[in-house]
């Protein structure tokens, strides 16, 4: 049933129904609950549905645009490449607090002399929740379209981290991984991957997780060439943070929509696109009444629920606690082993005895017990 879906998917015959909620709320966040609208599906390259019906992460570059890899032709008497013109690059991510879906961190890069002038005044972007939803989509459907002047002149990736993986990092018995070590790596990956790529990125903006300064100093370490700016609300302030904003918010968006998909032809055993008027696990934020109701309905006694939630939130395991919704299960202790001996005791002398060198120059017997 999957590979329908999949199918139906890129061959837009199906309505999208986009959760538009807040990103920059932690778990405990108020999350009003979310406009809901349909509009007709576009299958952008940022989504990938059978990696997230697998509970997978994965990033996604896009190609970067020609002009700016600049002359790559060596002749002779050449040593290096001439660079191509100097970029600005933003990063801004969107689901950080949800218990529900992944969190996905964009990138969004392009010539420094084309800020203000193509995203800011031409595009209008800005902060994706001061954006409409219908606003937000059709700025990344002209990012997505060959013919047109964001899809010529600029470039951006995503990495989506799924709520799988996010949990499975937190929940490491030794060395534990948190949220906030996964989003600076998928932060320093991304930077990374744009100039693998021969982009000339020459100033950095993020919106900060923390304490700014810290966050900054650390990617100065590592991108000594670049002029880094960490700022909170910095979707606000610099128009290329707005335009990752952009693509993260719709990334997960629409990701969401999928997982939310997956759940509903789970449940009803058949390929079929729900046609529901709204999600009825709401925004997907812990504070959000529908997503609380949901997970209380739709919790399975023994696993919990499917690779759309994060198991490392406290909203999660405060369910999972309680008696009525789940089975305690009480996994019995290992029997004590009949013969206790070390496999280096048969080469030691460890009972402080005298023994024949000769006799015990192999080894000790081991018995018939141990076969």
């Amino acid at each position: 049933m999957i590979e329908h879906f999949t199918v139906s998917y890129h061959l837009f015959d199906y309505t999208a129904y986009i959760v538009a909620a807040d990103c920059k709320m932690n778990d405990q966040a108020d999350a009003s609950p979310p406009d809901i609208f349909s509009l007709e599906a576009t299958s952008f390259p940022s989504i990938k549905p059978d990696t997230l019906s697998s509970g997978a992460s994965y990033v996604h570059f896009s190609d970067v645009p020609p002009y700016l890899l600049g002359d790559e032709t060596l002749s002779k008497s050449e040593t290096v490449s001439s660079l191509g013109p100097e970029c600005m690059l933003g990063i801004d991510e969107a689901g950080r607090g949800p218990v529900l879906g992944p969190m996905v961190y964009g990138i969004f890069y392009l010539p420094l002399t084309l800020s203000d002038s193509l995203l800011r005044k031409k595009h209008q972007f800005d902060d994706s929740k001061v954006l409409t939803p219908t606003f937000r989509l059709n700025l990344m459907r002209q990012i997505c379209t060959p013919e047109t002047d964001l899809f010529r002149q600029c470039g951006w990736a995503v990495d989506v981290i799924s709520a799988q993986d996010i949990s499975s990092n937190m929940f490491k018995p030794t060395g534990a991984y948190n949220l906030n070590a996964q989003a600076m790596d998928a932060t320093i990956s991304l930077i990374k991957g744009v100039y693998e790529r021969g982009v000339n990125v020459k100033e950095i903006y993020i919106d900060t997780i923390g304490n700014p300064e810290t966050y900054q100093k650390k990617l100065e370490k590592i991108f000594p060439t670049a002029n880094i700016t960490v700022a909170k609300k910095a979707d606000s302030l610099y128009p290329c943070v707005s335009a990752a904003s952009v693509c993260a918010k719709v990334t997960r968006d629409v990701a969401l929509e999928v997982l939310y998909n997956n759940f509903v032809m789970g449940k009803a055993g058949k390929n079929a696109i729900t046609n529901e008027a709204e999600f009825s696990w709401g925004s997907g934020y812990p504070s959000d009444a529908k997503c609380t109701s949901w997970l209380k309905k739709n919790i399975h006694p023994v696993f919990g629920w499917g690779n759309e939630c994060r198991f490392s939130w406290g909203t999660v395991k405060d369910l999972l606690d309680q008696k009525s919704l789940a089975v305690k299960v009480d996994w019995p202790s290992e029997p004590e082993e009949l013969d206790s001996s070390r496999l280096t005791d048969y080469f030691n002398n460890t009972n402080g005895k005298d023994t024949d060198e000769l006799a015990t120059w192999f080894g000790t017997p081991v018995g018939t017990e141990f076969f």
